[in-house]
């Protein structure tokens, strides 16, 4: 654990020092041996080696991977090609659908989106199998909070997009006042229609990059099938 191949290394060079991710990872060493963790090891970091730090343009945060067969591989939201879109992410592309046109994919693979400079961040990176939050204050809160500390101590502004309470209580670390936060109820079909759908988030974002100069995500998922 630690390897992620780009300028995350160096910036979380001494975060894998600290004592607390050394017990992390030996507490994820005994659970991958003794249960089905999601996602697979080789996956955990994904979503910081498809997004570098210099190119997050935009941050979603997640609270921790999907718990079921096949679904996680390191990007909050997303699932692997082939498997059953969520509830959550359906509200999502539904939004998209309203405010840009988007028509509703038939996948929920959202590499595209890292690609662009969308860092899909989780709280907790792993999960038990069946079991949602199985993971958390394990240490992953304490090491997703310094990605987003380091997120806020740069000078080129990041657009955050919290949506729901626990992606809500990141807003306490952002206090730099170049960045933008947009905040809403979470996707989940629970919460969507308290605040989420007809937010505007992805037509404000793309407003404010080519504000800035940046080009705007291309957020339109393709479909896998013919």
């Amino acid at each position: 654990m630690g390897l992620i191949g780009n300028d995350w290394d160096e910036l979380l060079k001494s975060e894998f020092e600290k004592d607390y991710y050394k017990k992390l990872s030996d507490f994820l060493e005994t659970e991958y041996d003794s249960y089905k963790i999601h996602p697979d090891r080789n996956d955990i970091f994904n979503a910081l080696k498809w997004t570098s730090y210099k190119d997050t343009k935009i941050v979603i945060l997640g609270q921790d991977p999907y718990h079921g067969e096949n679904q996680a591989h390191g990007l909050a939201f997303s699932v692997r090609k082939g498997v059953q879109i969520p509830p959550s992410l359906e509200n999502i592309y539904k939004e998209l659908k309203d405010e840009l046109g988007c028509y509703i994919p038939d996948n929920g693979y959202l590499e595209k989106w890292a690609r662009q400079g969308v860092l899909l961040l989780n709280a907790s990176l792993t999960v038990r199998d069946g079991a949602a939050n199985s993971h958390r204050k394990k240490g992953w809160e304490i090491f997703t909070n310094h990605i987003v500390e380091l997120l806020n101590d740069r000078e080129d502004p990041v657009i955050f997009m919290l949506w729901g309470n626990n992606a809500k209580e990141k807003m306490n670390i952002i206090k730099n006042e170049q960045h933008v936060i947009l905040t809403a109820a979470h996707p989940s079909p629970l919460s969507a229609l308290r605040g989420f759908m007809g937010c505007g988030h992805f037509r404000m974002a793309n407003k404010i990059l080519t504000r800035e100069g940046k080009t705007p995500i291309d957020w339109q998922i393709e479909n896998i099938s013919g």
